[in-house]
């Protein structure tokens, strides 16, 4: 009964969050992490940290990726699924919404002015959520060079983000090897 309530909240926080959370991925991992790190206890931040890692790596939508992993870790494959469908679930029927009156909502200037409303809060959401997390991802001087490195050739390069993950995978190989090394021994 305790996993059939859980995957119930699961599924009603994500689509809380998939229905209330502008801003793409970014911002919806910041709702995620206060949901399931700070009020219920369910996730770690290194865990959340791990999982966005992982989601941005694999193909498909990042956001729904991190979903699955957040689920899953909650409450198995289930739990994944539902995590997923609950957090796709409003903007399926939003899109569904706006494709049937799309062309009396295209040249309408309140909607115009809504929108410019809603993305002007995007910003501050998605830096909010990055400072949050940054305790628990950058570790140490080498991290540090690694994040001003990927952040200036993100910012002045048009390189796909899939190679600066690879490369920078293999920099921490590279440069944390003595660390693993004390690791295993």
């Amino acid at each position: 009964m305790e996993r059939c309530r859980r995957l119930v909240v699961i599924f009603y926080v994500m689509a809380k969050i998939g229905l209330f959370t502008f801003g793409g991925g970014w911002s919806i991992i910041a709702q995620m992490q206060s949901e399931f790190v700070d009020k219920k206890g369910w996730l770690t931040e290194e865990q959340v940290m791990d999982y966005m890692s992982l989601a941005k790596s694999f193909p498909g939508v990042m956001i729904i990726n991190m979903s699955v992993f957040c689920g899953y870790a909650m409450e198995g494959v289930a739990g994944g699924a539902i995590a997923a469908i609950g957090l796709s679930a409003p903007a399926l029927a939003a899109i569904a919404i706006v494709t049937y009156f799309y062309s009396s909502l295209r040249d309408n200037g309140i909607v115009g002015k809504i929108l410019n409303g809603v993305r002007s809060v995007v910003v501050p959401i998605i830096v909010s959520a990055c400072l949050k997390l940054k305790k628990t991802a950058i570790h140490g001087r080498m991290a540090w060079i690694i994040l001003s490195v990927v952040f200036v050739i993100c910012i002045f390069t048009g390189i796909n983000k899939l190679f600066i993950v690879l490369a920078a995978l293999v920099a921490g190989l590279i440069l944390w090897k003595g660390e693993i090394e004390d690791d295993v021994s």
